[in-house]
């Protein structure tokens, strides 16, 4: 096969996949690494892909919402996590927060306590910092307009000085068998990071989230710590994580409360 050719395959795959690896890249094409990645290099230069940590992206993958459409999707729900959240959280501790809406929300209405926060969010770094009692560190790296958020190699490398008491986390699916997924590969790769150096996990995942998968594995349930929800949860998904051992809250949206 002529390297045009398997160049032009090349984006075909990964316009199909959205997501792809070197590695399987070069099975595919009984090639070595090197060159796979020679012809990543030339194709993102030409527009046609764009390389990620250990893999390439599709162009046309449109998989960051922007966070002013976030925002208004699902609030009482996430905001009634976010208040849930809080009760997780004691003086001192030292925290990371994702780049999430609900993380957001748990920023904007948690109390000015001695802190040290973590995060890869603008937003979250910016409400925080209203609060003095406050340390946030800000992980850096390349930024998505769309999330304001900092993702990348550089922000994963920034991590690895840290050890934290808790991470907050949220993503886009939660699927019962396969666990934790995110539609972009950056996000994925940078929130897995954060479970790693934390001693807990709570997921904060609002029912819509339930019963979806996405294109990039980020972790499974067994991983979680602790998941808080909202009372629209149907009563198998319920069972199901009673059934898996999992410690899990529900709430009501803060709307629905006396």
């Amino acid at each position: 096969m002529l390297a045009a050719e398997r160049q032009q395959k090349i984006v075909e795959i990964v316009n199909e996949r959205l997501s792809i690896r070197v590695s399987e890249l070069s099975k595919i094409f009984s090639v070595t690494e090197e060159t796979i990645r020679r012809d990543l290099e030339k194709l993102e230069k030409e527009h046609k892909l764009k390389r990620s940590h250990g893999g390439a992206i599709s162009i046309r993958e449109e998989t960051e919402i922007d966070v002013s459409e976030r925002e208004i999707t699902n609030v009482e729900e996430k905001k009634a996590i976010a208040q849930e959240a809080i009760k997780h959280i004691e003086s001192g501790d030292r925290i990371i927060l994702d780049a999430s809406t609900t993380a957001w929300y748990l920023a904007k209405t948690l109390p000015d306590i001695p802190l040290t926060v973590i995060t890869n969010s603008i937003k979250v770094a910016v409400e925080l910092s209203k609060k003095g009692k406050i340390q946030v560190i800000s992980t850096g790296g390349m930024l998505l307009p769309k999330s304001l958020s900092y993702v990348g190699p550089l922000a994963e490398r920034s991590l690895d000085a840290y050890h934290v008491d808790k991470v907050f986390l949220s993503c886009k699916g939660v699927h019962l068998a396969n666990g934790l997924s995110e539609s972009n590969e950056w996000q994925a790769l940078l929130k897995k990071r954060m479970m790693e150096i934390a001693d807990k996990i709570i997921l904060m995942a609002d029912s819509s989230k339930f019963g979806i998968r996405t294109f990039v594995h980020m972790a499974s349930l067994a991983d979680m710590d602790h998941i808080i929800t909202d009372d629209q949860i149907d009563h198998e998904t319920k069972w199901e994580l009673e059934e898996q051992n999992l410690s899990f809250t529900v709430v009501a949206p803060l709307s629905l409360k006396a």
